[in-house]
Formats: C-alpha cells, structure tokens, sequence
C-alpha cells in the first residue's frame, strides 16, 4: 500500500492531482484543503497517501497533513460514506472544525456541509463523536472559540475568501477565528478585514 507520495507535482485541479515520482506519474485526489495548500506545477509536493482498493480500482486519496488523513479514515468507517463523499465532506469544512463538530455531536452543522444529509449527519454523530473526541485529545486540540450556528458560517465563508485569496489554510483559520472573538458585531466584512489585518 502507498501510504506517502513525494515527488514534482506535474498538474492539479480541484478534481485531482498529477505527482511524478521518478518518471511516474501518480493521480491522486484530494479533498480542497489539500488542494489549497499546493505548491505551484513544476514544483516539490509531499503528501499523506490513502490507497482504497477495489476489485476494479486502485485509488490514491492525497492529504496535506494526517490530521486530515485521520478524519477520512474514520469518515469512511461510517455506513454510507464512501471515499468520495468523504473527499466532499472534507473539502465542504475545515478539518479541525469538522473534527470539532463530530466530537461535540453538532449533527446540524455536519448536515450544512455539501452532500451531507439529515440521516448521514445522525450516523457520523453516532458512529464517531467518541472516536472523534479520543483524536482531539490525543492531538491535544483547543475547543473553539466559536459557539453559535451563525458565527460558524461567517467562519466559514471569511475562511474561505482568505483561501481564495491565496492564504494558507492553518493560518488563515487561526486569524478568522481570532477575528471573530476581535470584532464587536460579527458580520462576514468584518470578521475578513480583522482577519487580513491579522495576518498582515
């Protein structure tokens, strides 16, 4: 099994990477905040390696770091979650809140992320807050300073303008999260301008 790439990385698109490793080139998919980690084509690339095996496929799932890894494992464990919508679960969220939400048992802010349902939102809930609560604890995760369904959106629509922006995503997330403990009235222009200010 491939369980680490290293290479140059040839092309890459939301849908999938290209990495050549020694003259061969290995397609690999990765969930959007991977994706948005990437250096630029033609350039060094090392990513986490899933390698799910089928009787008619091999597939390479490509991780920035192994939290993510981590959390697309335990995604897949759950009934009806396949490799794919686990890639779509991980790109519709950042991993540490995603990791929150599954620990705090939040099944109405796993059911917000794209392609997750009310039923697949319960099963994750069900199936994961204890696993997902001993991963925060071994990571020795902070909680999260956001409490509210709204505050969680607003960090999540400023994250995702910061990344659209070309920042990284940890940094990017630490400063929308400072920011929202900052601002006085939480509103998506604001929680972005503290955020920026932040990170400059």
């Amino acid at each position: 099994m491939i369980a680490h790439l290293k290479g140059i990385l040839l092309r890459k698109t939301t849908e999938s990477v290209i990495i050549d490793n020694d003259g061969i080139g290995y397609e690999v998919i990765a969930p959007l905040s991977t994706f948005y980690t990437l250096p630029e084509e033609d350039e060094g690339v090392s990513l986490h390696i899933y390698t799910h095996v089928r009787e008619d496929a091999l597939t390479l799932f490509g991780f920035q770091t192994t939290l993510e890894k981590d959390i697309f494992r335990l995604l897949i464990s759950v009934s009806g979650i396949g490799p794919k919508l686990a890639i779509n679960i991980l790109s519709g969220i950042g991993p540490d809140e995603l990791l929150e939400a599954m620990a705090r048992g939040d099944a109405v802010r796993l059911q917000s992320i794209p392609g997750v349902g009310k039923k697949t939102a319960e099963r994750m809930v069900l199936e994961l807050k204890d696993k997902a609560q001993k991963l925060r604890t071994a990571l020795e995760l902070p909680p999260s300073q956001v409490t509210s369904y709204e505050d969680r959106g607003v960090l999540d629509d400023a994250l995702s303008a910061l990344l659209n922006l070309g920042y990284s995503a940890k940094p990017a997330g630490l400063a929308v999260e400072t920011a929202l403990v900052n601002v006085k009235e939480v509103n998506l222009e604001g929680v972005i301008k503290e955020a920026l200010r932040l990170l400059a």
